[in-house]
């Protein structure tokens, strides 16, 4: 069975995982964004390829990674993001 991949969650998911805030991305995205549109499109199922790529390089989180997310994945990609082992993921 095929889960179904939620990109908004996930770009949720990494952004809380970077502790990084709905308004600092928001400011990484430009001019038209703000809290409340990072919140909304934290919300939406599917986002729009030139949008994922615009959030992806903000994050510095492959734009696949929002695309096929699931949980073991997270951990591998945020494991290779950070080489050092300041950070910890509690489950």
């Amino acid at each position: 069975m095929e889960q179904k991949i939620h990109q908004g969650r996930n770009v949720k998911r990494f952004r809380e995982m970077l502790g990084i805030k709905q308004e600092a991305l928001a400011y990484d995205l430009g001019e038209d964004w703000n809290q409340k549109k990072i919140s909304i499109l934290e919300q939406k199922d599917v986002i729009e390829d030139n949008l994922l790529r615009q959030i992806s390089n903000s994050l510095k989180i492959p734009v696949e990674a929002f695309q096929n997310f699931d949980q073991d994945q997270a951990l591998n990609i945020i494991a290779n993001t950070f080489s050092d082992s300041t950070l910890i993921i509690n489950n």
